[in-house]
């Protein structure tokens, strides 16, 4: 799919007046850049008094923003304003000045973990909000994408055991693309953002992405020590589903089965795409078997 073409400054500044901000300087104006090729994201930090972030919403960003965040939460980065304009969703937020959690380290872990907790808890069990935003059912549809690329019946498998804890888990508000990189945090507050597929989900959804794809090695795009991940494991149990009557047997049980599902994803693109030397195929391959053992 082609990339949308990315307004220039003058639309920029056209946006910002919809949204209230008058005689924005050109050079107040700057894109975040992507760390791994410097391509410009459709997001751009505002120098204003006081700094902002502006965003072409994408997928359900904004409707999340308005059915879950509508009230400010300390754990999302407050919503400003919003608008459309030719035909695009744009939002203003508060900008945080944390990094990422790619490089992770314990005293940034815990508001990470608390973080989390905290959107969980609010949405536990909300029936009501069932079908807002990313329901059970696309979320089911993606894992059978998902599950059409394994490449073996052992595999096949344990993507069926899954698929029933899946159905079977407690659900609750989950950021289902949360990786690292989509949460801020410094040593008292952490914010997760890029809300794009937010719903209703199984509540394990969340934490198992966002620890599934931490490595020892410093050099990883992700690190995470085993010892963290460890921690994080038991921290996230007694802050969340066991003050909800979840015994810690099944809670780790049904946490392997959605760490297998995240490591089924680069089998999936490995064996879709014909890409089996790279090393992150074999890298989650070697895992996932693991757990299936």
């Amino acid at each position: 799919m082609e990339e949308k073409r990315k307004p220039t400054i003058g639309e920029l500044r056209e946006i910002l007046s919809l949204l209230g901000m008058e005689a924005v300087a050109d050079g107040a104006i700057t894109a975040f850049t992507s760390d791994e090729d410097g391509a410009e994201y459709a997001v751009w930090r505002i120098d204003a008094d006081p700094p902002c972030v502006l965003k072409r919403a994408k997928a359900y960003e904004l409707p999340v923003y308005r059915s879950f965040f509508a009230e400010k939460k300390p754990y999302v980065p407050a919503l400003l304003g919003s608008c459309t304009y030719n035909g695009d969703d744009y939002f203003l937020t508060e900008y945080v000045p944390f990094h990422d959690l790619r490089i992770c380290d314990r005293k940034r872990l815990v508001p990470a973990l608390d973080a989390l907790v905290a959107s969980q808890e609010e949405y536990w069990q909300r029936e009501d909000l069932y079908d807002v935003c990313v329901t059970m059912d696309m979320a089911k549809q993606g894992i059978e994408n998902r599950g059409k690329y394994l490449g073996s019946d052992l595999l096949e498998r344990a993507y069926a055991a899954f698929r029933r804890v899946f159905s079977e888990t407690p659900r609750t508000l989950c950021h289902d693309d949360l990786l690292p990189i989509n949460v801020l945090t410094d040593e008292e507050r952490a914010v997760l953002i890029d809300w794009e597929y937010g719903g209703v989900l199984p509540y394990l959804s969340a934490f198992a992405r966002l620890i599934a794809h931490g490595r020892e090695d410093r050099n990883a795009y992700f690190y995470l020590s085993h010892e963290d991940r460890d921690f994080a494991i038991e921290y996230y149990y007694e802050h969340l589903p066991k003050k909800h009557g979840v015994a810690f047997s099944d809670y780790r049980r049904a946490l392997d089965y959605f760490l297998f599902y995240e490591y089924c994803e680069w089998i999936m693109l490995g064996n879709r795409y014909d890409a089996r030397d790279d090393e992150r195929f074999g890298y989650c391959l070697q895992l996932a078997n693991a757990l299936i053992r």
